[in-house]
């Protein structure tokens, strides 16, 4: 399938079982499932707003392992913006996205203008937390990122998300026209300018 130039490509990091899927299968479908099923590479696709015109934001859902460092790099060169996931339950897992974002660093140069967030999911099981959200923010700072937690099992913060990393987008305007959240003012505003809303 060739690709489109203005596909709008996200990819998602981060270690195993720490619930990349499942923030990008609540986002793109809406459910959640309980089970864990380790994932190779999946790519999904959600029609957006781009430059006042359609275009299709596609997610790259990747593997949690390191077996596959060509694919993870392929990943790198080709996204526009990441998602970076750690668990708020595993201290373990937020170290092991410091060699990817350091990747992303040296495959994309300049990151300043690349939108990028650090995401501390499974904030629903704040029994078991062993990074503390204050230690999400002071990493995303030192990495010039923003910061997030989430529940992809709660549905919490899944679609802000990608929002706000839509709105980290400086050099083109892309946006999810999230449904129900404007006011009339902001809608006929809105129609004015001939925006499209997500299908």
């Amino acid at each position: 399938m060739p690709e489109q130039s203005n596909d709008y490509r996200v990819v998602v990091f981060g270690a195993g079982g720490v619930g990349k899927s499942s923030l990008v299968l609540r986002f793109v479908k809406g459910t959640f499932r309980e089970s864990y099923i380790p994932t190779i590479e999946d790519t999904y696709r959600q029609v957006i707003s781009c430059d006042k015109s359609i275009c299709t934001l596609q997610i790259t859902d990747t593997t949690g392992s390191h077996q596959f460092p060509a694919m993870q790099r392929l990943s790198i060169s080709k996204g526009h913006a990441f998602i970076l996931v750690y668990s708020i339950t595993s201290r373990q897992s937020l170290e092991e996205l410091k060699p990817i974002y350091e990747q992303i660093c040296q495959i994309k140069g300049d990151i300043e203008s690349i939108p990028i967030m650090l995401v501390g999911n499974k904030n629903d099981e704040s029994q078991n937390r062993e990074v503390d959200s204050s230690e999400g923010e002071a990493m995303a700072k030192k990495w010039k990122c923003a910061f997030m937690e989430t529940s992809a099992k709660m549905n919490h913060n899944v679609k802000e998300l990608f929002q706000e990393l839509l709105n980290l987008e400086k050099r083109r305007t892309v946006s999810l026209q999230i449904d129900g959240k404007k006011s009339k003012q902001q809608k006929r505003k809105e129609k004015l300018k001939g925006k499209c809303v997500v299908m």
